[in-house]
């Protein structure tokens, strides 16, 4: 009986060390501004920006419930399917900052998962300009400029280091927009 709970002592000291070397490995790999914890669109779950993005581009588009470019959520999502087996990321960041968002999360969530059929990751509202803005963007502001508007789109590189932006007058289905993900996914 000793020998098999000196074993799993062992297996248990064993496994949790991997499991600190992991997270160890992938806070080392992940750029500072994607290190965080990030709740997700009208829910008490966080998501981990850094364990999602790992290794990955993405695109992080800053979004609005009531915006004349809302319906690009629709080719948000189709940009989505169509790169998420292919190493891309998309990650909604609903923000006021226009005046354009529900006060409502539930409104929010709504617009973005019943009426698009958004399925890519959405955190929860948060500025995305000026002195108020979350760590992720005011990174991406100092690395580009921030948004003028509603659902400017930041290519990030695998590494997190390049940023291309986008205005908001890019269509997702641009092929401006495609090229530049292809390049970066070198497809």
């Amino acid at each position: 009986m000793m020998p098999f709970i000196k074993g799993t002592a062992v297996v248990s000291t064993l496994f949790v060390g991997a499991a600190l070397y992991s997270a160890t490995a992938t806070a080392a790999s992940c750029p500072d501004y994607l290190n965080v914890e990030a709740r997700k669109l009208h829910s008490e779950e966080n998501v981990n920006l850094c364990e999602l993005t790992q290794g990955k581009s993405v695109l992080i588009v800053n979004t609005a419930s009531n915006c004349g470019f809302t319906p690009q959520f629709k080719a948000l999502e189709a940009l989505h399917q169509n790169y998420k087996d292919k190493g891309l990321v998309v990650i909604g960041f609903p923000s006021d900052d226009f005046f354009q968002e529900e006060k409502d999360e539930a409104k929010t969530a709504d617009v973005c998962f019943l009426n698009y059929g958004v399925t890519f990751t959405m955190v929860a509202t948060s500025p995305v300009r000026g002195s108020d803005a979350n760590s992720v963007f005011e990174h991406l502001n100092a690395k580009t400029s921030a948004p003028k508007w509603n659902f400017y789109k930041y290519l990030v590189s695998g590494d997190g280091e390049t940023v291309t932006q986008f205005n908001s007058r890019v269509k997702p289905d641009s092929e401006e927009l495609k090229n530049a993900i292809e390049k970066q996914l070198s497809l």
